[in-house]
Formats: structure tokens, sequence, C-alpha cells
């Protein structure tokens, strides 16, 4: 939503304007051209961004196939997956033996010592790397993603020049941008820098926490805030800077390497204490002020590879459920002849098969450079996150109590993909996002005909129409599609017709106040979501059509699209009833009872977060004990 649109907006509360402010200055400026998805709320289909499928071409393909291979072998023959989870720690032969092979390199340039993939490529072997070891999906994802790709992205020659070779063949990097008080709310760093006197250096103080494997790393990208001066007012704003930090720097403190996990036990996050450490000019990334563009630049490329490794997990839980399932033997017959675990299987396969397609649909965006890929690559990880996880607790279910012991890679696979729904965005507020970042042109749009209908007349009337006589907006055209899936692609015609009319109608009803009823954003983005899923799906099975592929492998996975479509389609269905038939009504009374209710226990009997900004409470929640826990230590980490 726009500035303008932003002032026009009544009866909103000051946090409520706060917080709107601050995502529209974390989003930044609207793209010159409308993605995809965005487009699906306006009542379009951009089929040009869908069909034909993304491909990569042939001579990276066969470079990743025997990079792949490679992998393969030493996964299944060598990788201790087991013994990480078990001493939660990745040992230093298997991190050397992951640069050997060029996983650790494989999106930095050529020229700077790398393997020079591409996007989809690299995530392929995240995927692969994710069927067996979460916590290793996890230290090469964190490493390229947002590590190596900040220099890659936004780093000077002179920068790329000095800190990529070593990246891509020798140490890791972080990403230092969460804080104790900074999780999704990437905007709201108390790290601050300033510049020294003989502006040579910048000043950093302040804090990290969860830097994925700064206790190994050999360079930091810290985010902090800074007193940006306006070059015409003269008026200082605080924006956030990127700064490359070495952890030889003086007044670097890594006074926690990890603390013991639920999941991926083998990745380590560290806390960082940052004071008046002396960070080299030459050592700004990108520019004053910009890292705000680094940072949710580099997390489009790290919410794909965390989708990557659920793609890789979910794959390999429903493999181990089917096979299961087959020869598992209860009343004299085989699970897999029991409808409701049929029901399960045929829902497992559906799922994989559109994250799948999602995922590659996606990374391919971005080796294609598609300017507008926010909202693609956040719905690939709530997407992937939440089916994924869903696919691997379905194989728990199926195999029965077997799955709950440590030797099968179940339950491993189960604890490492709980976080996934958590980290890179907590999918609630990806959800809010989605639909913020989604309807926002069209919101602005709607609010400037309701002020002045006169001056817009012929979109006021054309509005008219739709909201009052129900006559709604024609229907997109898809084209581009084999003719044989004609039934599949008319359900997404239709339902890209009703997600923009139910958006429209949701936006007249409740005005200023959608901007605050999370819900009905909620189910408006599921409604997108589920439309990205189903275009991604049609446009990886048109692609085998298109291909020739043999009838023998199209039909399985033709059944499989068929499948996730009726699932798809309950799932949109449903989210437009809520629209108007939910029980919001009674939930706001009974939260405020809960909390009431809950307030008046004792303080001392829980554990509260350990800044909260309520003065009265600081200090006054239960400390755990970690006497029985193994503890990491701190420093940075050397065997």
């Amino acid at each position: 939503m726009a500035n303008g649109a932003l002032g026009r907006l009544k009866g909103l509360s000051e946090a409520d304007r706060q917080q709107i402010e601050a995502t529209q200055a974390m989003l930044g400026p609207e793209p010159e051209r409308m993605g995809f998805v965005k487009n699906l709320f306006w009542g379009n289909f951009r089929e040009e961004l869908i069909f034909p499928f993304p491909e990569v071409n042939p001579e990276e393909t066969a470079r990743c196939e025997q990079l792949l291979s490679e992998l393969e072998e030493y996964l299944q023959n060598e990788h201790p997956a087991i013994a990480i989870d078990q001493e939660q720690k990745i040992p230093e032969w298997v991190i050397k033996r992951l640069f050997s092979m060029g996983i650790m390199g494989m999106i930095v340039p050529k020229e700077y010592g790398g393997g020079g993939f591409g996007i989809t490529s690299y995530n392929r072997v995240l995927s692969r790397i994710g069927r067996h070891c979460g916590s290793t999906a996890v230290v090469v994802s964190a490493h390229q993603s947002i590590g190596c790709g900040a220099i890659i992205l936004f780093g000077t020659e002179t920068q790329k020049k000095r800190f990529l070779p070593p990246m891509a063949q020798d140490y890791l990097s972080a990403f230092c941008l969460s804080e104790p008080n900074v999780g999704s709310d990437a905007g709201g760093q108390e790290t601050r820098c300033e510049l020294s006197e003989d502006g040579q250096f910048y000043i950093l103080n302040g804090e990290k926490k969860w830097a994925s494997s700064a206790a190994l790393s050999g360079l930091f990208t810290v985010l902090a805030k800074q007193k940006i001066q306006h070059p015409q007012t003269g008026k200082e704003k605080e924006q956030i800077t990127a700064l490359i930090c070495t952890p030889d720097m003086e007044g670097i403190d890594i006074y926690s390497r990890n603390r013991s996990k639920c999941g991926i036990r083998g990745s380590w996050q560290a806390r960082i204490r940052f004071h008046n450490v002396r960070v080299p000019k030459e050592n700004l990334l990108h520019q004053e002020g910009k890292g705000l563009k680094v940072a949710l630049t580099c997390l489009d490329y790290g919410r794909c590879t965390l989708s990557a490794g659920m793609v890789g997990a979910a794959a390999m839980a429903y493999e181990q459920a089917v096979k299961w399932a087959q020869y598992r033997y209860q009343f004299g017959r085989p699970l897999a002849e029991f409808e409701q675990i049929q029901a399960k299987i045929a829902a497992m396969a559906a799922y994989c098969y559109a994250m799948e397609a999602m995922l590659y649909m996606t990374t391919g965006m971005l080796d294609r450079h598609d300017e507008d890929i926010m909202l693609e690559t956040g719905i690939c990880k709530v997407f992937c996150s939440e089916m994924g996880y869903r696919v691997i607790d379905e194989a728990l279910q199926v195999m029965g109590g077997e799955s709950y012991m440590t030797e099968n890679e179940i339950e491993r696979l189960w604890r490492d993909s709980r976080i996934n729904l958590i980290v890179e965005g907590a999918n609630e507020v990806m959800l809010s996002f989605i639909f913020g970042y989604g309807s926002k042109q069209l919101g602005d749009s709607l609010l400037k005909i309701a002020e002045n209908p006169i001056k817009h007349l012929g979109q006021a009337l054309q509005l008219s129409v739709e909201l009052f006589l129900r006559i709604k907006k024609q229907r997109p055209r898809i084209t581009c599609v084999h003719p044989s899936l004609a039934p599949l692609k008319e359900k997404l015609e239709n339902y890209t017709q009703q997600l923009s009319h139910q958006t429209k109608r949701m936006f007249h009803k409740h005005r200023e106040k959608l901007i605050t009823r999370q819900l009905l954003q909620a189910r408006l983005s599921w409604i997108a979501i589920w439309l990205y899923a189903m275009s991604c799906s049609l446009s990886y099975l048109d692609r085998n059509f298109r291909l020739g592929t043999k009838s023998e492998h199209i039909g399985p996975q033709r059944a499989m699209v068929e499948h996730f479509f009726d699932l798809a389609s309950r799932a949109i269905e449903q989210n437009f009833q809520t629209l108007e038939k939910n029980p919001d009504g009674t939930l706001h009374a009974a939260a405020q009872a809960a909390l009431r209710q809950v307030d008046q226990l004792p303080n001392a009997d829980y554990v509260l977060p350990e800044k909260t900004p309520v003065k009265e409470a600081q200090g006054t929640g239960r400390q755990p004990d970690q006497s029985p826990i193994q503890q990491f230590g701190s420093g940075r980490f050397t065997p």
C-alpha cells in the first residue's frame, strides 16, 4: 500500500500504523511489473511466467548430474547422519569433504574458484542432502544462500576477489541477522554502527542470536542500524547497513557457540556480542542504509534452499512409508490395502509432486532473474515447510511405533523438519506478508476509487457492478497448456477469478479493518498459495507431455496431479467459505479469557523471553536447569 493510501486509512491504532510503515520501508518500492502471484490477486494469470516450465541448459545439467552421483555415493556409504544427530556436531572431515566435492562453492562464479552453478542445480543438491541429513542441509544452505550469496550479489569486485575464493574452497561463512528481540521483524535491529571520527571505520555494537555456523566461520555478514542523513533535507533517519566482519576483529565475542536443540542437532547457532568493533570502511556491503535489501534478497535464496531440504526429506519419508505399508501386515492384509492408509499415501505422493514442482519453478524464476519474485519465494517456503512436515508426520503414522525408534530415520526427519515452519520468517508472519504484499497495489487502487468515485468513474462503475451485482470480472484464459489437461487449467482459471473477486469484497466489506484481520488475510493468502502450487504442478506435468514422456511414466504423474488438484480445490473452497462463516466472533473473547486466566499464574513457574520489553516482567521468569544438557562452550571453535 502506497504512503498516500496509508494516510487515507482511518481508525488505525498507532501500533498498526507504525507496523505498516515499517513493513513498507522494509519491502521498498514496487517492481515495474507485477510478478505471477500478485497478478492472481488482480484476477490475471501471467502464463508466460509459468509455461513452459523453466529448464537448465544441458551443459550445466550434465555437470550437476555428475556431482549428484558423487554426492549420493558419499551420502549412502560414508555420511555419519546418525552420529551427527546423536553427537550434536558435524565432524570437520565432513565439511572438508563437502568442500572438496565442490558442494560448498556451487553458486560461487568460476572466476572466483567456485562451481558457477545456477540456483536450480544448487537446490537439486540441497534436496539430495535433505533426504539424508537435515543438519548438513542447514550448514550448506546457510553458508551459500545467505553467506556467499551476500558477497556474490552485492559485493564489490575487490570484495569478491578477497572473500569468495576461500569461501568456495576453505572456510564457512555466517549471516548475522536475528537478535534476542528480533526474529521475523528484520527491520527492528538493535545492533548499531556509526562511522569513526576519521571516517575510516564503522564502530559496531550489539548482539546477534541464531547465527548458523558462526563459531565455525571465517566471515560474518552483520546487519546493523545506522543514522543516515538525507542528502536534501539533512534529517537523520535510522536505516539498516550490512557490514563484512571476520572473527579476528577485536571486540567480537562468540560467547555461546551453540545450544542443544530438538532437531537439526548437528548444526550450530552461535550468539555473538560486538563491542566497539572497528570494521574497515571497505567492508561495507552494498550501500549505507541498504542492508535490508541485502537481507531480503538473500532470504529469497534461503527460502528456496530451506524448501529444497524439505522436498528431499519429505520424498524420503514418503518412499519409506510406502515401502512399510506394502510389507507390514495387519489383520492378514498389508497396510497398503486399507483405504485410510491409501488416503495418506495418495496425499503424500501428491504433496511431494507439488512441492518439487513449486521449488523448481521458483528457482527457475531466480535463475531467469525475474524482477518480482518475493512472493513466490515466500510462498515456496510456507508451502514446502507445511506440506513437507505434513508428509513426514503422516509417514510417522503409517510406520507406527517402529518409526519412533532412533535407528529409523523417520523420527529424525520429523524432528529436523519442524523448525522450518518457524525459521526464515515464521509461517504466520509470512501469511500476512503474502496478503499484504500481494494485494497492496489492488487495495490502494480500491481506496482511491472509494475516496473519489467521480474522479475514477469508469473504475467505480466497474467495481460497483462486480460488488453489488456480483458480475465478476471475466476469468483469465490459459492457452499454453497441453489440450488433454484442459479440465485442470479450467479449475485454475475459475479460482483465479474468484480470488480476485473475494479480495475486492473483503476490502469493500472491512475497509481499514482488513489491515488487522490476520485470519481473513491468512485465508486469502492460502488460496493464493494453493493456486501457485496448482500452477506449478500443471506446468511440471505439461512439461512431461511436451517432452514426450512415456505413458507408463506420465500416467502415475497425472494421477498425482489430479489428486493434488482435488485436495487443493477442497482447501480453496474451505477458505472461501470461512471468509464469511467462521469462528472469529468467539475467538477474541476466548483468547482474552485465556490471557487473563494465565496472567494470574506466577511468572516464576514459566520461562519468559530473555529481553521482554515489559519492564515489570523482566527477570521474573523461571530459569531452566541446563546442568544435564550438553554445553558447547564459547569462542571460535577450532578442532
